[in-house]
């Protein structure tokens, strides 16, 4: 099967301070979450102008993505689409069937499994193809990548930047990714295959970039906690273990947001703010290490994903840890009951 367009999705982000609480609700739909934390949340956005940084790091991915797909004389638009702000993915796709677009191929920006990570991307296509109906394009989703070459090296030059401007004194490496219920990581994976995907992922991505920049030690940590206290997420958060490090001696650290693949509001926030602070009120010198997507690599990595089903491209990974997983056809989960919520 040929295919005639390339559908980016993301996440979303509000433009604007009038964006921030639809964003949010849109966000947090179905879960209760009380308006007060709504609330509490919304101020990190006006903190930044009620503008999130991924909107524009998309346009600017993508167009990166276009011009790699120019230069290897590819023919293959590129649509953006979002899950919880505009553009909608539902008025993405409405918008390619209009253009005649009938198989489609789509990279999601997340390079792990689990369910937040990667069943609710197919979960999207789904509720995206039912709402334009019968005439949708066909939606094939791209798999991970947290081992693909590109991006282990991507992230390992992001690292050694990052220990670079600290001027080479001793610094403790750091990799962090968003935390998840323990549960969800627990069901993350096809059944009978051992669960905790999505944390063994991160880990195997930690281990990989470690080698490839140098790194003799590194932690894997989480950040951007959101559920109700009582129920058990993926820890040490990155503040805590800042404090661990504190009392350890660590006088220096490095943080590599490896569980993102550009600077959502949970990276500038949670890192540069919040983790940066409390380094800073502990006389810790402290670096983070940049998102990927801003790399010229990061565009190759996705033209090398598109071209593993458009032309016939060979598979890239570097760990055998983990099968081929996460690519599949108008929202139908890897296996039944994979990465369940």
């Amino acid at each position: 099967m040929g295919y005639d367009a390339l559908l980016w999705l993301s996440f979303g982000g509000p433009e604007g301070p009038e964006d921030v609480m639809p964003f949010l609700e849109n966000v947090t739909r179905g879960r209760g979450v009380p308006r007060e934390r709504l609330e509490e949340v919304a101020e990190h956005y006006h903190h930044f102008g009620g503008v999130s940084p991924i909107n524009r790091l998309n346009r600017e991915a993508i167009a990166a993505v276009e011009k790699e797909l120019a230069a290897r004389g590819v023919d293959l638009p590129v649509y953006f689409g979002n899950r919880n702000w505009h553009p909608m993915i539902e008025e993405t796709v409405e918008q390619m069937r209009a253009d005649g677009v009938r198989h489609a191929l789509v990279f999601p920006t997340s390079a792990y499994g689990g369910y937040s990570a990667c069943r609710q991307y197919d979960e999207d296509i789904e509720r995206a193809r039912a709402a334009v109906g019968e005439d949708a394009p066909d939606l094939l989703k791209l798999r991970h990548f947290f081992d693909h070459p590109l991006f282990v090296a991507s992230n390992a030059d992001a690292v050694r930047a990052a220990h670079a401007e600290l001027g080479g004194r001793a610094a403790r490496t750091v990799f962090t990714a968003h935390s998840v219920p323990n549960a969800a990581d627990e069901a993350a994976g096809p059944p009978g295959t051992g669960g905790q995907w999505y944390s063994k992922q991160v880990f195997e991505a930690a281990r990989l970039i470690a080698a490839e920049a140098g790194v003799e030690e590194f932690d894997v940590v989480w950040q951007s906690r959101s559920g109700p206290p009582h129920v058990p997420w993926l820890e040490p958060d990155i503040v805590d273990h800042i404090d661990a490090l504190h009392e350890q001696g660590v006088d220096a650290v490095v943080v590599s947001p490896i569980g993102f693949v550009s600077d959502h509001l949970e990276v500038v926030w949670d890192l540069d703010n919040e983790a940066a602070e409390r380094a800073a009120e502990l006389g810790m010198a402290f670096a983070r290490a940049a998102t990927p997507n801003g790399d010229p690599r990061f565009a190759e990595l996705v033209v090398e994903l598109a071209l593993e089903h458009h032309g016939g491209g060979g598979v890239r990974k570097l760990s055998d840890a983990f099968p081929v997983a996460g690519c599949t056809l108008n929202g139908a989960a890897c296996a039944v009951a994979c990465c369940a919520r």
